[in-house]
């Protein structure tokens, strides 16, 4: 029997519920590029939708990965990064084995920038994991918003119905995911994020343990909710400034690389290209009193990030070239212990001048 048609003022007809899981043609697969669509394809500014909404694209870019080791080291440079080739051929072995990539190395060489790097050049996210003393699996994974939970149970019963209750507070939207748990979600939407696992040597040995767990089947099972899988792992970035060893079982599961201080050549580029408002001149000098304080018997030498701090605190100070006097008023952008302050004092500023 055919049905009346609906009058003017009749409801609304109701929306088809969303559909779950991947649909076809919905996301986008991941592809090898060659060298020039790849160099077309990194000036295109990702775009991101809900991360939150399981089954579905949220990027609207494919991961495009390098297709060589000259690639990777172009890509690198021109996101202003200088790497050295054997850190290019681990990168570059990282993605195409779909392997994490394991970073050592004093602090403030690089070894963080690589992964912000990494999420610019292949346009994902980078979902960011700082590791400290006493970090546990709820703060890295997920734990429940309790506050929501309990207001939520208040207004059911101050309505009425409290049938659901149970039901409804346990579900996803009462969950608060923290990195780990972002991560797996989004590759389990089809993308591919960065996900960094910042200086690890501060946590506990038990988080190292549940963490080669995760990094060997990238799924988690929330009982109250679901298990969810990638579909295919993130992009994994794992650092240690080496306070403590790592256990090996987790380096067997990843491609190493210490990154060691930059030479001379490498750390003047890197201050090029980094600090462009700083004279050519100064940074020569800059380049060449770092190695030389690299040389000193130092508590904590430093870094290239403090190379660079330097070269800022001279551009603003508006100076063009280092001089006894400069040095002697900024020791303390580049040393951050009296020790090592007093040290370099003793022996003279004027020796940091002077190329080995």
């Amino acid at each position: 029997m055919a049905q009346p048609p609906a009058s003017s003022d009749s409801a609304p007809a109701r929306k088809e519920p969303r559909q779950r899981g991947r649909s076809a043609g919905r996301c986008k697969p991941i592809s090898h590029s060659s060298p020039s669509r790849f160099a077309t394809l990194l000036a295109i500014e990702p775009r991101y939708s809900n991360p939150r909404v399981r089954g579905h694209c949220a990027a609207t870019v494919p991961l495009v990965i390098p297709n060589s080791v000259d690639e990777v080291q172009d890509a690198l440079a021109g996101a202003s990064y200088i790497a050295d080739r054997p850190l290019a051929v681990t990168i570059h072995l990282a993605l195409q084995l779909g392997r994490p990539l394991f970073l050592e190395g004093e602090a403030g060489v690089g070894k963080t920038e690589v992964a912000k790097v990494l999420a610019e050049i292949l346009g994902q996210n980078l979902i960011r994991l700082q590791c400290y003393e006493g970090l546990d699996v709820s703060h890295a994974l997920y734990e429940w918003d309790y506050a929501r939970q309990m207001l939520a149970i208040r207004m059911m019963e101050a309505s009425g119905d409290a049938s659901g209750e149970v039901r409804d507070i346990m579900s996803r939207d009462y969950l608060v995911a923290r990195p780990l748990l972002q991560a797996i979600e989004q590759s389990a939407a089809g993308q591919r994020p960065v996900l960094l696992i910042d200086e690890l040597d501060r946590a506990d040995e038990e988080f190292e343990a549940y963490l080669l767990e995760l990094l060997s089947d990238f799924q988690v099972t929330i009982p109250e909710v679901a298990t969810i899988k990638a579909i295919e792992p993130p992009v994994v970035v794992i650092t240690s400034n080496r306070t403590r060893e790592i256990h090996d079982a987790l380096k067997r599961r990843c491609l190493y690389h210490w990154i060691d201080y930059p030479s001379y050549e490498r750390e003047l580029a890197i201050v090029r290209t980094k600090a462009p408002e700083v004279s050519e001149k100064l940074a020569a000098q800059l380049a060449t009193a770092m190695q030389e304080l690299r040389r000193e018997d130092l508590f904590k030498p430093p870094g290239v990030a403090e190379t660079l701090d330097w070269g800022h605190a001279l551009a603003v100070l508006d100076r063009q070239e280092l001089d006894a006097e400069t040095i002697e008023e900024t020791l303390g952008v580049i040393l951050k212990y009296q020790e090592d302050l007093a040290k370099v004092r003793a022996n003279g500023v004027t020796k940091l001048l002077e190329p080995a």
